[in-house]
């Protein structure tokens, strides 16, 4: 037999898979401004590039669509959301609040698979230092908040985290190059971790509920 094609392996897969893994190509490719703010978004270019169907993709977009990523409009078309400065402030008041109960979760509830992935994200952290890779770095700083959000192990809590960080990234990646301390806020994550590896919730508590005041200010300068 020849070899399976594109559309053979879609009906391979289950299709909640198949939705997934569109979902979090586009949502990266939203997050990190490869699709830029207010442009359009073609299914059927997407599901070229991803080797799947219209259904899949369709799904992702509703998904994006709820958490305020992609915006639909009958007749017109699908579009990446636009980005308001303003919501910063107000994305911030919410995540400093949950990523820091996220943190003391994680130190409770760390697992030994989880203490190996974290004991990873470390040596990936010390490994960076020196470097001058933006993209790499924020790809680092993303592994790390969302360890965070699945050790947490509530789903709901994680969900929503998810969902304010990636409104988050726009805005961070839209003032990447300008931001002052970049390495420095990332490199934060150590000691957060750390904690989170003692077992010590309180301090995660403090240090994730710091972090998160310090990079919105940090923002916020630059804008």
């Amino acid at each position: 037999m020849g070899d399976i094609s594109a559309l053979g392996q879609e009906h391979a897969r289950p299709p909640a898979l198949l939705a997934d893994r569109a979902y979090e190509e586009l949502r990266d490719r939203l997050v990190t401004l490869r699709i830029r703010p207010g442009e359009p978004i073609d299914e059927e270019q997407l599901g070229r590039e991803l080797g799947m169907g219209r259904t899949p993709i369709r799904e992702a977009i509703r998904r994006l669509a709820l958490e305020n990523l992609v915006t639909v409009f009958p007749r017109r078309g699908t579009f990446a959301a636009e980005i308001n400065i303003k919501d910063l402030a107000q994305i911030a008041e919410v995540r400093a609040v949950l990523e820091a109960r996220a943190a003391a979760l994680a130190a409770e509830r760390l697992t030994d698979g989880g203490r190996l992935k974290l004991e990873a994200l470390i040596d990936d952290l010390h490994a960076s230092r020196g470097g001058d890779d933006m993209a790499a770095l924020m790809a680092l700083d993303t592994s790390i908040h969302r360890f965070i959000y699945h050790a947490c192990d509530n789903p709901f809590l994680d969900a929503t985290l998810q969902r304010y960080f990636n409104l988050s990234l726009r805005i961070w990646y839209l003032v990447i190059d300008r931001l002052p301390h970049l390495f420095q806020r990332v490199n934060e994550h150590e000691a957060m971790l750390e904690a989170i590896a003692a077992r010590r919730p309180d301090l995660a508590h403090e240090i994730a509920a710091n972090h998160v005041a310090t990079f919105e200010r940090e923002i916020r300068s630059v804008l």
